[in-house]
């Protein structure tokens, strides 16, 4: 449908275990169905084996199911990111053939050009999460206001070892951003 936005302010973020979490862009449809099932693989994983899956588990996971899939592809790009077993950070982007790529930082979709401009000349990857939430947030507001498809909302979590999955209410994220200002 080209350039079409049938919703501008839908949720992009996916909790898929405590520590883990998932972003998307492209269909919406084609998305949740694939968060739905590695979600609920997660589950099942942590269930059967008394242990959380690791990052890593759960972006290959999605990897494959998007490769299992390229000749009717989902539309869809994601990163997975969050808290491994052992405590450190990962990040890792999918493409919608199942490329996995580890990564420091990552945008994704359509606005994601005008995202990197000010992402690799801001983010440093030894900042802490809180240093480096105003320069996401300020590509995502750079995206936004400048590529038409990147919809209105902004949607924003973090995760950490200690609180795990937060995602922060729309309240939250606009006090956030008015600090940007």
């Amino acid at each position: 449908m080209g350039n079409f936005i049938s919703n501008k302010e839908v949720n992009k973020i996916f909790k898929l275990d405590d520590k883990i979490g998932a972003t998307i862009a492209g269909g919406v449809g084609d998305a949740q169905n694939v968060m739905r099932i590695v979600r609920a693989e997660a589950q099942l994983f942590k269930m059967n084996r008394k242990k959380d899956m690791s990052v890593k588990a759960a972006a290959t996971l999605l990897a494959n199911i998007l490769n299992n899939n390229r000749y009717y592809p989902y539309l869809v790009m994601s990163i997975v990111g969050g808290i491994n077993v052992k405590g450190a950070p990962a990040i890792y982007s999918i493409d919608p053939v199942g490329g996995l790529m580890e990564e420091d930082m990552i945008a994704t979709g359509s606005g994601s050009p005008m995202a990197y401009g000010l992402l690799e000349t801001k983010f440093k990857k030894d900042k802490s999460i809180q240093d480096n939430l105003p320069i996401a947030l300020k590509a995502i507001k750079v995206a936004m206001e400048r590529d038409s498809a990147s919809g209105n909302g902004i949607n924003l979590a973090v995760i950490t070892d200690k609180d795990g999955f937060k995602q922060y209410s729309d309240s939250e994220v606009k006090k956030l951003a008015e600090k940007l200002n």
